[in-house]
């Protein structure tokens, strides 16, 4: 099957927006808790509002499903799916106008809530849409070059905002009037708007649903995806570990205020670099994906991350950021590259590595000071960067015709990423733990994960499944 590429491209568009908004909450995060005076808590109720959006969004989903009797997608179509999730999503965009009028954070959070509501339809119908648009074979290859999209989004969207809101990035401006918060986002709103009518006349397809899979009947299958052990377990490690990726990046502005007193205006290019961080991970895994010789793939390995990590040195550099602060990275992303060599494309053992990387960038984190500790707590992106499709891969593996049931489970547990990183928030309190020590919540994350890459290789073994012998999709 023909891939049609600029149907792609006009897929692969949404999942820039997805990254973009997401990685910018870290920029909203200390604004508002600046001139709102809030708690560290309050402030991260901005990532509770928008990740728990997306369970909201789940449950509405499947409710309207079981009203109709069947999938809603196949009632409206994928590509109207999308183009409706992009005109909520363009609603919620709007309600920023009053909220910086009044000075309204529970306004603010609404319509943040409402943009991820819309994103998490638009999430239900893309990622489906991307695996079967050509050779199913190379699903999970299309699904890597959207996941390289959004991890664009994410490296320039800090830079962007803090740009629309202080006025230059990294110039130690002070923010004199919140009503700068709205204008980014009504400019989003309208690029929403226009991508859904591009979206209603495009050539997607509408209709992917195979109605033979609904007439399968095996007796010896399971009543539920949630009777699969590895899919319950699964379910808990999706949310553990958007809560930790979360969590990691949408504390370290204010770590970095009281740590080595570089201000909410400056922490821009650090954002970014957490989020450019994952970008280098999912490169450096893609390079599996290519047909060429093991020498080349080898070579790629080292390849591809220092490409991604030049893709976000220039974005900085464009943005007029400091990059030599930057430059002693490049060691940090050598310690990623050997975990991923030792991998060797098994997703558990990825999930079990990757996760003990996690654990020993956070202690020693906490145990140092300075920027070392700084170039640490961003090194979490780097581990975090295959996890979801690691987990995803080992949740959903063995499900059979409850391989769409269970997808819908883990979109939903995507919540942990306001919740963890709200409970981290807390704990940063100077009552409690403080901001540097909070980051112990993180290692217990990584714990969890862990502990499902290596329990879950043990499930699967049981049901007859070698994930040696299959090849991890990279998203």
């Amino acid at each position: 099957m023909q891939t049609n590429k600029s149907a792609l491209v006009t897929l692969i568009s949404v999942f820039f927006f997805w990254g973009f908004v997401a990685a910018s909450n870290d920029i909203l995060i200390p604004v508002f808790k600046e001139k709102l005076n809030l708690e560290q808590w309050q402030s991260q109720l901005i990532s509770v509002a928008f990740y728990l959006a997306y369970t909201v969004g789940s449950i509405i989903y499947i409710g309207i499903s079981k009203i109709y009797g069947s999938d809603i997608l196949n009632k409206i179509g994928y590509k109207n799916g999308i183009a409706l999730g992009l005109c909520i999503s363009a609603i919620g965009t709007l309600l920023f106008y009053p909220a910086a009028q009044l000075v309204s954070f529970n306004l603010m959070i609404t319509g943040l809530f409402i943009v991820a509501l819309g994103f998490s339809l638009q999430q239900t119908a893309a990622n489906p849409l991307a695996i079967v648009m050509g050779d199913p074979s190379k699903g999970s290859q299309r699904l890597s070059l959207a996941g390289g999209v959004n991890n664009i989004g994410t490296t320039i969207g800090p830079l962007v905002v803090s740009y629309a809101i202080f006025g230059a990035v990294s110039s130690g401006n002070k923010l004199d009037d919140i009503g700068a918060v709205k204008f980014p986002y009504l400019i989003l709103g309208a690029a929403f708007l226009i991508v859904a009518l591009i979206f209603k006349f495009s050539s997607l397809p509408n209709k992917i649903h195979d109605e033979k899979q609904e007439v399968i009947n095996d007796p010896t299958a399971k009543k539920s995806s949630l009777h699969y052990p590895q899919l319950v377990l699964g379910m808990i490690a999706i949310f553990i570990y958007v809560g930790v990726e979360v969590a990691t990046a949408s504390n370290l502005p204010e770590y970095m205020k009281q740590y080595i007193n570089i201000e909410t205006s400056q922490a821009a290019p650090y954002v970014s670099l957490f989020w450019a961080s994952l970008m280098i991970g999912r490169w450096t895994s893609s390079a599996g994906a290519f047909d060429v010789k093991p020498t080349t793939k080898q070579a790629l390995r080292f390849l591809m991350p220092y490409l991604a990590f030049g893709v976000f040195l220039l974005v900085n550099a464009m943005a007029k950021s400091d990059l030599s602060v930057f430059y002693p990275y490049a060691f940090v992303i050598l310690v990623m590259i050997g975990a991923d060599i030792l991998s060797k494309g098994n997703p558990a053992r990825q999930l079990v590595i990757f996760s003990i990387c996690g654990i020993a960038a956070l202690v020693i984190g906490m145990l140092t000071t300075g920027l070392v500790s700084v170039y640490l707590f961003i090194s979490v992106g780097l581990f975090c960067s295959t996890l979801w499709p690691c987990i995803f891969t080992l949740a959903i593996a063995g499900l059979g015709k409850y391989t769409n049931q269970g997808s819908s489970y883990l979109i939903m547990m995507i919540m942990g990423g306001g919740l963890i990183s709200w409970l981290q928030g807390w704990l940063a309190g100077d009552d409690l733990l403080g901001i540097k020590w909070s980051y112990i919540v993180g290692v217990f994350c990584f714990i969890y994960l862990a502990f499902y890459g290596w329990k879950s290789s043990a499930l699967l073994k049981a049901q007859g499944i070698d994930l040696d012998a299959q090849n991890t999709p990279a998203h």
